[in-house]
């Protein structure tokens, strides 16, 4: 043997030796486990609990959708081939019912109306001698000193007279109403949302000029999953947050038909801002709440909720020789504030660990957060904040 593994050997059975020693159970000592075990109390992790508690919550179903006017108002050019002479609205401004908004050219449709009184003039002063011509032939016939025919031509140039005069008159009105809508007028109030007129175009007729709010008044319109639409109805309550602030509303109409795009019904909510002078702005996609009635919850603390494998669970305390929690899986309903409605697997009577669920397991072993000063192990003192 060398010199080297003598060495080795040697070195080998001084570790076995002060091994034996450093891990020899202490004298007196019946059992090893008895210094293991508190150790494992110690490394317990400490834990509150809570009861689930009871309360009436408001039944609400939430949903998606846009602030749209509650109508569109189009204004358009009625007559064409005029130029824009001035614009007096813009975009954002409110305006009643009658405001002039834009104002065209009149000098054409001026001339034009005059030429139209000249004809009126000279188809009302053929009618004067058509029906002289008429009232002469109608005395002469009966007599006999005009021939029938001659009678017939008298009475057939008058009827013609008139019509030219009533043909006249119509075309004469409709120049004045063509001049009359030289003034683009306002047909109802509203708030001007969008405004294409510009001075110095030259419109045709149903060209697009302004569009307007009506009244000002803006809804929401949501789109409500069907399953969800039973629980709402005509009349329904709503709270719409906006950046104004909430808005609260009512269901004023729902739509007949789901949506081939993406399955959801429109419900229409007319709202009404706390501040009338105030409006919110159309165009927004933005959340709202129905309100559709009042029911219980059995609830518990947000943070006793645990997301594990992509489900919920809570741990409820088992009482026993040493303390453990099973975990359950839950399936949580309404929220408010840091509170959660459970709807399955938890009864009114478990203790439920508030918070520290993320570092457990089931059947871990627990220890309870003041349980020398509260030995019934009902809310703690974490719970009581």
């Amino acid at each position: 043997m060398t010199l080297k593994r003598k060495l080795l050997l040697a070195c080998a059975g001084v570790a076995a030796v002060i091994a034996a020693v450093v891990l020899a159970p202490p004298k007196g000592s019946n059992t090893p486990t008895e210094a293991i075990e508190p150790m494992q109390a110690a490394a317990a992790l400490t834990v509150s609990l809570e009861t689930p508690q009871i309360e009436v919550w408001p039944e609400e179903v939430r949903a998606n959708g846009w602030l749209a006017a509650w109508q569109d108002v189009v204004i358009s050019a009625q007559i064409g081939g005029q130029m824009i002479e001035s614009v007096n609205a813009s975009v954002g401004d409110t305006v009643a019912k009658g405001d002039v908004l834009s104002r065209f050219s009149r000098g054409s449709l001026e001339n034009d109306v005059q030429q139209l009184e000249a004809a009126l003039e000279s188809a009302r002063a053929s009618l004067e001698l058509a029906t002289a011509d008429a009232d002469r032939a109608r005395k002469l016939s009966s007599n006999s000193a005009i021939s029938q025919q001659q009678a017939a031509e008298y009475l057939s140039t008058e009827r013609k007279a008139k019509a030219d005069v009533s043909s006249a008159e119509a075309q004469l009105a409709s120049a004045r109403l063509d001049l009359d809508h030289t003034d683009v007028i306002a047909v109802t109030g509203g708030v001007i949302s969008s405004r294409s007129a510009a001075v110095g175009d030259v419109v045709t007729a149903g060209e697009e000029l302004f569009r307007l709010v009506r009244d000002g008044r803006v809804e929401w319109q949501a789109e409500v999953p069907l399953n969800q639409l039973r629980q709402i109805e005509v009349g329904t309550p709503v709270s719409v947050p906006t950046p104004q602030g909430d808005i609260s509303g009512v269901v004023r109409r729902i739509a007949p038909s789901v949506s081939e795009s993406n399955g959801r019904v429109i419900v229409y909510v007319s709202l009404t801002p706390p501040d009338a002078t105030v409006q919110p702005k159309t165009g927004i996609m933005i959340s709202g709440i129905f309100k559709v009635g009042e029911s219980e919850a059995l609830f518990v603390s947000s943070s006793a909720v645990v997301m594990q494998d992509g489900f919920s669970y809570v741990f409820a305390l088992e009482h026993g020789e040493t303390p453990t929690v099973s975990r359950i899986r839950v399936e949580t309903g309404r929220r408010q504030d840091d509170r959660v409605e459970i709807l399955s697997g938890v009864s009114k009577d478990m203790q439920i660990v508030q918070s520290g669920g993320a570092f457990l397991s089931d059947g871990s072993v627990v220890r309870i957060a003041g349980a020398d000063a509260a030995p019934d192990n009902t809310n703690t003192a974490e719970t009581d904040q």
